[in-house]
């Protein structure tokens, strides 16, 4: 008897051990995901990262979420953490992309990959990927917006034009302006498009952090020193927050009246504030990137790497980032107005009509 209860713990324990092996091969069970999102001052990051939890969990993983509220030291205690407590992968939004070297040769010495979440992550050979949307067509689509509304492509005008870029320590702004210029500067050079301010170039109209409120004090000061006598006719801005910032200026001169309507001002995000703002009439259009599927990527991507395959990406060229060209998953942009934004937002379920009222 002593002998076939010893067989029998003996066989016990080993189904157990193969139970725990198995729950544990490639499924993702045991294994963590750190992931780092610039604010939650924006919602879309909020998005983000509920997006991307939510799809690690449901493949097993866990997850540590951390939100730095863009500064950039909490970022970087935070992966520093995530490092520390050692977490499998690393998948970072950053504040600022050129912050992170340092933290990155962390990460490397405790061969934790790193992927680059929608803002590149520079000076460093230590990101595998980057999941992101087509930077350079979110300008060009705001720029196209303003191209058609004016008529620029039949000759018409000219019209006044502000230009406004987003935040200098991301990556990303430059693309947005890039893609916006290239569409513009001929319009600019025959003089179709006036800009008042002579403010042409990138650093003039830098937003550092993407804030609403130094937009709107810029285009207040924009308006007082050009604008007493001038209609402003359109205002390029790259992100729906700057563009609230604009309106509160453009609104507290006076415009968004019968007699003196609101200029085209453009956005990006399609964030709930500026989708509303679209369907009473003042800002005018903005750009949706639609983060459930951004999440789906990084997370299918980070799946990949985890389990020793190559992930899907369909851009090697493009995301230099100082050090390496970074291979990279671009997704597409849509242009979203009056005209379509219950195709593109109400009909995909990314908001529903009772959110919009």
């Amino acid at each position: 008897m002593k002998k076939i209860s010893w067989i029998l713990g003996i066989l016990i324990l080993a189904i157990a051990m193969v139970g725990c092996s198995n729950s544990s091969s490639g499924d993702g069970d045991s294994k963590t995901v750190g992931i780092a999102m610039p604010t939650k001052s924006s919602e879309r990051w909020v998005y983000d990262g509920d997006n991307m939890k939510a799809e690690f969990e449901e493949l097993g993983y866990d997850v540590d979420l951390q939100y730095a509220e863009d500064v950039v030291e909490n970022q970087l205690s935070q992966i520093e953490n995530m490092i520390t407590k050692g977490v499998d992968i690393l998948v970072i939004a950053s504040i600022d992309g050129e912050a992170l070297t340092d933290v990155l040769e962390q990460a490397e010495s405790q061969d934790i990959p790193v992927i680059a979440y929608d803002r590149l992550i520079m000076n460093s050979d230590h990101v595998s990927y980057y999941a992101t949307f087509d930077n350079f067509q979110v300008g060009v689509l705001q720029a196209q917006y303003i191209e058609e509304k004016l008529g620029l492509a039949d000759g018409e005008g000219p019209f006044n034009i502000e230009l406004f870029a987003g935040s200098p320590d991301d990556n990303n702004a430059y693309f947005f302006w890039d893609g916006a210029i290239s569409v513009l500067q001929p319009y600019i050079d025959n003089g179709q498009l006036v800009v008042q301010s002579g403010q042409t170039d990138f650093e003039q109209g830098a937003t550092l952090r993407w804030d609403g409120a130094k937009a709107q004090e810029r285009m207040d000061n924009l308006l007082s020193a050009h604008y007493s006598s001038e209609r402003v006719d359109v205002v390029l801005s790259p992100f729906d927050g700057i563009s609230r910032g604009v309106i509160s200026s453009l609104k507290a001169v006076g415009y968004g009246s019968a007699d003196n309507p609101m200029p085209i001002v453009t956005g990006q995000d399609a964030e709930l504030a500026s989708v509303k703002s679209i369907i009473a009439g003042e800002q005018t259009q903005t750009i949706f990137k639609d983060t459930r599927e951004l999440a789906k990527k990084a997370v299918d991507m980070a799946d990949s790497v985890l389990n020793d395959e190559e992930p899907e990406i369909n851009d090697t060229e493009t995301y230099d980032n100082g050090n390496k060209v970074v291979p990279s998953y671009l997704l597409e942009p849509i242009s979203v107005d009056i005209e379509n934004y219950k195709e593109a937002l109400i009909e995909t379920e990314y908001f529903t009509e009772d959110e919009l009222e």
